[in-house]
């Protein structure tokens, strides 16, 4: 008994695939652009931290209330700051305070990486 075993190669040679294994359009290169930032702000796990606890409040958090991430302060400022140039978070200053909330719809970006 001989059993034939056709490669992929030999299936796209003989022009057997079908639509269903084509690669999607994937995609475009702002969106791909704006993910990788999102991406790379929240890459830091330090700063994953802190974003979390800033988008569970409602409304808005005092920086007093963060503040223990296990860096320093100077530290979670840096991060705080890298959060903010990435769009994923906005801030008021009120006094001596730092107030700091989630922007709405910052991670809606992530979605198109999912399809």
């Amino acid at each position: 008994m001989t059993v034939t075993v056709k490669t992929s190669s030999a299936v796209h040679a003989a022009g057997e695939c079908d639509d269903s294994c084509a690669p999607g359009s994937g995609l475009d290169v702002a969106t791909a652009a704006r993910a990788a930032e999102v991406f790379k702000a929240l890459s830091d796990p330090v700063r994953l931290r802190l974003y979390t606890r800033i988008a569970a409040c409602d409304g808005e958090t005092c920086v007093c209330d963060i503040q223990d991430v296990g860096v320093s302060q100077p530290t979670v400022s840096h991060h705080l700051r890298k959060l903010r140039e990435a769009g994923l978070i906005d801030s008021e200053r009120r006094g001596t305070w730092v107030y700091y909330r989630p922007v709405a719809g910052a991670l809606t970006v992530l979605d198109a990486v999912r399809h």
